[in-house]
């Protein structure tokens, strides 16, 4: 690994350390309010977690990207987690309760109401739009589509594995380490330092990544998997990502984890008894 990968995964580590130290001052005060939560196991935990690991991440990603795709990165990144906070406060009123889920969200809209999660739907949608225009060059439309694809899509199943402390994070670093190789490998460098800097306050139960840090990790994530040079195997990933995000509508990932020797064991690694 070169030194600017290296360094921007150290300036990753250092922003969310920076932001997690924040996101306690802020918790201490009303302010911090709307973040707080009740997790899986009963425990006061705060969402604040999840911008600290969004703004690292993405600043972590554009010092580390190869030049054409740090503007894609800051775009993914940034736009990802601004739009996963809101989902994180406004889908908490009661009335966006039932809305969860894309089921959720589609009867919203027959019911004429936009959620929470449908905007937030919606704004992820675009930034991968836009970060794919950002980085196509002579590619076609197919790999345009292929890098929307990606982005939206890992962007959303990072979320769905935020169900339990650690796990989105654990996934995200083992992700972001698995993509250091190559010219792009610096992308994901700074989220990898950011995301392993935050883990031990997730697996502690003191914050949550929430859809603004699972968001935003998630989408990076993608970013780097859209600049694989095989367009077959960015197809077969975008496949993956397309089939596991269905499957979650009818599968309890936690209970295939459950179920799972090895997996089990990795999520269940460094978290605090229930």
């Amino acid at each position: 690994m070169t030194a600017r990968p290296v360094l921007a995964a150290l300036a990753g580590a250092a922003a969310a350390r920076a932001g997690l130290a924040a996101g306690r001052a802020l918790d201490a005060r009303p302010a911090g309010a709307p973040w707080r939560r009740t997790n899986y196991a009963g425990r006061p935990v705060t969402l604040l977690g999840g911008p600290a690991l969004a703004a690292a991440a993405t600043a972590g990603a554009a010092l580390g990207a190869p030049a054409g795709t740090r503007v894609a990165a800051v775009v993914a990144g940034a736009v990802s987690g601004l739009v996963g906070g809101y989902d994180d406060l406004a889908g908490a009123r009661p009335e966006q309760a039932r809305d969860k889920g894309l089921a959720g969200h589609l009867r919203a809209l027959r019911a004429g109401r936009v959620s929470a999660g449908a905007v937030k739907v919606a704004g992820i949608g675009a930034a991968a739009a836009v970060t794919a225009l950002l980085t196509r060059r002579e590619r076609g439309l197919a790999d345009a589509v292929l890098t929307t694809g990606l982005v939206a899509g890992t962007a959303n199943l990072v979320n769905l594995l935020d169900l339990r402390p650690g796990r989105a994070a654990k996934a995200g670093a083992i992700a972001a380490a698995a993509g250091l190789g190559g010219p792009a490998g610096g992308l994901v460098a700074g989220p990898l330092g950011a995301a392993l800097a935050v883990l031990p306050d997730d697996l502690g139960e003191r914050v949550m990544l929430g859809d603004a840090g699972a968001n935003a990790l998630g989408a990076l994530l993608g970013l780097r998997l859209s600049q694989v040079p095989s367009r077959p195997a960015r197809a077969g990933a975008l496949a993956v990502v397309t089939a596991l995000t269905l499957a979650s509508e009818r599968v309890s990932f936690t209970r295939v984890i459950e179920a799972t020797p090895g997996l089990r064991e990795l999520d269940r690694l460094g978290r605090r008894p229930a």
